[in-house]
């Protein structure tokens, strides 16, 4: 009775482990636009596996071939969607080259379906990875598509995503495992406190507003000691080279600067970033972001 016992407590504790890598979600980003019907195609073939999965986006407005901000889009979302969802990243320009397709899972138990060529960096740092495996394309692949070269994300990416999340495949049955150390990694300047400086990166702009946002975290810059009120020197530099340097007031809200004046301030990501009340930062001042921009912080 015991051993009877002992192993539906097993097969209990398998089947949970299992069904966390597949609660049936799947969450999409591209650079495909939604001008044509190329995102649509992706989740047909998921609905094809499976009629019973959730799709859902993230975006697919990453500017075109823009690997680090497909990185950032993840970083940014994927901690907030619970564990076992798959996610599907498809900026590609290597799409039919030598470049790896993959499928990452994160020490806090998520999942991203992707061309290993960047895209992973971030996420890779934030959250862990606890395994990668190189997707076997002969098992895991759309029936009938070997003559299509350059729409993975349809043929291989969201298929696969679709066979985990729905549950028809394991992880395992992904393929073959692959060094984590092997991850393709894009170089940029993460936060780092060095004296009274800070430095950092500049990931993405709010783009509807043109505010700067950082990597910085509110935890690195508080070791400055920080109060509201207090100037803050800013100095931004892309591919080394200064393109602004400026002081301006750390502030809770926008509103306690006067209509045009510069500020500094922790946005809803809890990191630090620079606007203009009512105006716009990055085109006034020509910063953009990407792993290129970086920048150094002090108190006056």
């Amino acid at each position: 009775m015991n051993k009877k016992l002992s192993l539906a407590v097993i097969l209990v504790l398998f089947f949970v482990e299992i069904s966390a890598g597949q609660n049936k979600m799947v969450v999409y980003q591209t650079d495909y636009g939604l001008k044509d019907g190329a995102v649509a195609e992706m989740k047909g073939v998921a609905m094809e596996v499976s009629p019973d999965l959730k799709l859902f986006d993230i975006t697919h407005e990453i500017p075109a071939y823009n690997i680090w901000e497909a990185a950032y889009r993840l970083e940014q979302t994927v901690r907030y969607w619970p564990k076992g969802t798959v996610f599907v990243s498809v900026v590609d320009p290597g799409v039919g080259t030598s470049r790896k397709s993959v499928v990452l899972k994160t020490k806090s138990g998520h999942f991203i379906v992707s061309p290993d060529n960047g895209t992973l960096t971030l996420i890779a740092q934030s959250l862990g990875i606890e395994q990668i495996r190189e997707i076997d394309e002969k098992v895991n692949r759309r029936k009938d598509s070997q003559k299509s070269y350059t729409f993975h994300g349809r043929d291989v990416y969201s298929y696969t995503a679709a066979r985990l999340a729905s549950g028809v495949i394991t992880f395992e049955q992904v393929g073959p495992l692959l060094p984590v150390q092997q991850v393709v990694s894009i170089r940029y300047q993460k936060a780092e406190l060095s004296g009274k400086i800070i430095k950092g990166n500049i990931p993405v702009l709010d783009v509807q507003y043109g505010n700067v946002w950082t990597n910085i975290p509110d935890t690195l810059f508080n070791q400055l000691k920080p109060k509201f009120g207090d100037a803050v020197n800013v100095t931004i530099f892309y591919k080394g080279k200064m393109v602004y340097q400026g002081s301006m007031p750390y502030s809770q809200t926008f509103g306690e600067v006067a209509e045009g004046k510069p500020l500094a301030y922790i946005n809803s990501l809890l990191q630090l970033s620079f606007a203009i009340n009512q105006g716009d930062f990055a085109k006034q001042y020509q910063v953009a972001s990407g792993n290129d921009w970086s920048l150094e912080v002090r108190l006056q």
